[in-house]
């Protein structure tokens, strides 16, 4: 695999719109973002659908199939994190080497009907247990090992840009409602 590691600290996203995909951390609630992140499930199914899913636009750049593995994997991941939030005071999450599971798993090589229903169901069971939070629990911590404090507020809107910025990576477009501008002042078109 001739992916380079995103080694970068995305967590600025939650201080300002990502210039790339548009995504406004701001303009998003966390009790938001459960229907948000079915909508973005259900464009992640039609992707998966087409015909170039298992193709890399350039070497170094994963297909729509290996992004979507990812984001089945980070819905799954962060559900076991936000049950530990609602659980514990707050914890520190155990590290994912996202790259490293990309290659073990042969994430090229995965059935791209079988991943949509993963991933459907990864998001959808995520999705109701943010839907679940109390209005008490939005403000509960978390910690990632490199220092990054998360509410569960922040910790459910830096999740949807992850799952969001995935499907601007491969074409398919941010929903208006989590950009922080109109999409035709933005440029951005949203395409399945």
């Amino acid at each position: 695999m001739d992916i380079v590691p995103d080694a970068k600290d995305w967590t600025w996203v939650l201080e300002r719109a990502c210039p790339d995909c548009g995504f406004d951390a701001a303009a998003v609630a966390g009790p938001d973002v459960a229907a948000m992140l079915r909508g973005a499930a259900q464009t992640w199914q039609i992707r998966l659908r087409r015909d170039d899913v298992g193709t890399r636009p350039a070497r170094h750049t994963w297909s729509p199939l290996e992004y979507a593995c990812h984001v089945r994997d980070v819905c799954s991941r962060f559900d076991d994190r936000l049950a530990l939030m609602l659980t514990q005071a707050d914890p520190e999450f155990e590290n994912w080497d996202q790259d490293a599971t990309a290659i073990t798993d042969r994430y090229g090589e995965m059935n791209p009907a079988e991943v949509a229903v993963e991933l459907g169901r990864a998001a959808d069971t995520l999705a109701a247990h943010f839907a679940e939070v109390r209005d008490d629990q939005w403000q509960r911590s978390g910690r990632r090992s490199d220092g990054a404090r998360f509410t569960v507020d922040s910790f459910a809107r830096y999740l949807l840009h992850d799952i969001l910025h995935h499907l601007h990576d491969v074409g398919a477009g941010v929903p208006a409602d989590a950009r922080g501008s109109d999409p035709v002042q933005r440029g951005v078109t949203p395409s399945a």
